[in-house]
């Protein structure tokens, strides 16, 4: 060969193995920690889960109203044709208790001609208190509200991780699909980048009378095939940018589209985010048993289903309400007079007893509770289930990865130092255009492969992470 063709293959040669050094020089870069960062304060599903907690806290004040003291006032009078029938006024507060009864007490002034023999005519003051003796007094719709209203609140919590939990994952899912793309849109960059040179050293060669005109047509198709492959794979790394940018968002909760000279940061590659996660399968196993957010939703929403059976089950009781109220003349309160009359003299008491024969909605509803809790308990088993098939399926796939990527790694190298050879061979005349295009693109069908299982590895160690509950 010429020493002309040999020079300029050697400059060919020297091209190829600087042009990736110089590939990011102008290009800034996002890595895996300043996504995640952006993704878990800016996000609008991340504040989306921090309002459902703070609805959840405002709902527990909401239920606590029912136990708020309240404080009451009626006035009312009645004249017709000169008779004064009535003249009322009455001022009442009343405290209700957690333990079913209400305290009250209050001041009233009834004047008239015509009044129910009932009522007392004059200024009169009562105290007085209204207990449950068997339905609602373990358990009461208020009391069942406020429960059900606290353990809802804990299970805002558990719906923000699980919503932060998802969100990450198809996150991480999006960042490594652009890694993906971004590494075969390069290699593609640079391989058209070696293909043109090739083509107009042919081309040159073939003027000089050094090549024949096939091999002109042998180094076109090469490079026209190469460049259909960097035309598809941009339009993938745009694709993936675009579906990268949904997770971007700026602190003024507006969207970002991601520019196109922001790049995945070099050493993207490395095991350091295995450093400070959980990989192991038995403790994989037990933190999801302990603290997935599916497991752990399951387990509130039984307790609201107990606090919804024990509230049914007074369905099922007699309803005895007694009523005490001890009265006084005048608004002055006597609190000595009050002992010493306590069943004796100014006293009102009342006793109410009520219950359906049948019972058939206490029953239906009782039963209904109990059904609702066994339904919820076979559900629980179930997504514990699913959860521990996932956790051990995305392990398996985790550890075959790691194999897998090893012996890919040492493929794409060895197909490298192929081409190398086979470079140096058609420098000495011994070798083709033909087969240094066929060890090219073994290359480069290697590298993709390679690439492929590097993002697939990546990818199934979030998901794992996903499936033990475990991203935040």
């Amino acid at each position: 060969m010429p020493t002309n063709t040999i020079k300029a293959f050697t400059l060919f040669l020297l091209l190829h193995l600087s042009l990736y050094a110089n590939a990011q020089d102008s290009l800034k870069t996002l890595s895996i920690d300043q996504f995640l960062n952006i993704v878990r304060t800016f996000h609008p599903i991340v504040k989306q889960s921090a309002f459902n907690v703070l609805i959840a806290k405002n709902e527990v004040t909401t239920a606590r109203s029912n136990f708020d003291p309240i404080a009451s006032g009626y006035a009312s009078r009645k004249t017709f044709d000169g008779i004064n029938y009535y003249d009322h006024s009455l001022a009442e507060l009343k405290l209700p208790t957690w333990f079913g009864m209400e305290v009250y007490t209050g001041f009233e002034n009834l004047t008239g001609n015509r009044n129910s023999p009932e009522q007392t005519l004059g200024r009169v003051n009562y105290t007085g208190i209204s207990i449950p003796l068997a339905k609602d007094l373990l358990m009461d719709k208020r009391r069942a509200i406020l429960q059900q209203a606290k353990v809802l609140n804990q299970m805002s919590y558990q719906e923000q991780r699980l919503m932060i939990n998802d969100l990450i994952k198809n996150a991480m899912d999006a960042y490594w699909n652009w890694v993906k793309a971004f590494q075969t849109y390069t290699i593609l960059n640079q391989n058209v980048s070696i293909n043109e040179k090739r083509f107009d050293l042919i081309k040159k060669s073939f003027i000089n009378g050094e090549r024949a005109a096939i091999d002109t047509v042998e180094a076109l198709v090469q490079l026209q095939e190469m460049q259909l492959r960097q035309n598809v794979s941009l339009l993938q790394f745009q694709n993936t940018s675009l579906e990268l940018s949904n997770y971007i968002w700026q602190n003024n909760d507006t969207p970002f589209l991601l520019p196109r000279d922001i790049v995945p940061q070099d050493g993207w590659d490395n095991n350091d985010i295995f450093n400070s996660n959980n990989i192991n399968l038995n403790s994989l196993l037990a933190l999801a048993q302990d603290n997935h957010p599916d497991l752990l939703l399951y387990k509130s929403k039984l307790e609201v289903l107990d606090i919804e059976k024990q509230y049914k089950f007074q369905s099922l009781l007699p309803k005895i309400n007694l009523m005490y109220n001890h009265l006084g003349k005048g608004y002055g309160y006597n609190f000595s007079e009050a002992g010493q009359q306590f069943l004796t003299n100014n006293f009102k008491y009342g006793i109410k007893f009520e219950l359906p024969l049948r019972l058939s909605q206490g029953r239906g509803d009782y039963k209904i509770a109990k059904l609702k809790i066994n339904n919820n308990r076979l559900e629980q088993s179930q997504k514990q289930l699913q959860i521990e098939v996932k956790i051990k399926s995305y392990f398996n796939d985790f550890m075959a990865l790691q194999n897998q990527v090893v012996l890919q790694n040492n493929h794409y190298n060895n197909c490298i130092k192929l081409l190398r050879a086979e470079e140096s061979r058609l420098l000495n005349g011994e070798s083709s255009l033909f087969v240094i295009n066929a060890r090219e693109n073994k290359a480069f069908d290697s590298f993709e492969k390679l690439i492929d299982l590097k993002t697939k590895y990546f990818k199934t160690f979030y998901n794992l992470q996903w499936s033990a509950g475990a991203l935040k």
